[in-house]
């Protein structure tokens, strides 16, 4: 990964936040609302892009009888999240 290709998932600071706040564990959607300040719309259109990408995976379910979807991230977006965190490293350390 290099500078020119930075992959889709990490050119807009939502889905940084997304994918950021994914790596300390499954996150459900009103919490990603409450972490990133997001309205409804982008942040359901930014999460269906990221698991499109296959970033992360959406998993839906019932809690007390209340829909609730939840939001983990995969072990390739970790890695490209890595990679990326990697890149961003080199970049500073040639500007010294």
């Amino acid at each position: 990964m290099d500078i020119n290709t930075i992959p889709e998932a990490f050119q807009t600071k939502l889905r940084l936040a997304v994918l950021s706040s994914l790596l300390t564990g499954p996150r459900s959607f009103k919490e990603l609302k409450v972490i990133t300040a997001a309205t409804d719309g982008n942040l359901g259109i930014q999460l269906n892009k990221l698991s499109d990408l296959g970033y992360l995976t959406i998993e839906k379910a019932f809690v007390n009888n209340k829909p609730q979807t939840t939001y983990t991230i995969t072990e390739f977006g970790r890695g490209q999240f890595k990679e990326y965190v990697e890149l961003l490293e080199r970049l500073l350390k040639s500007e010294e």
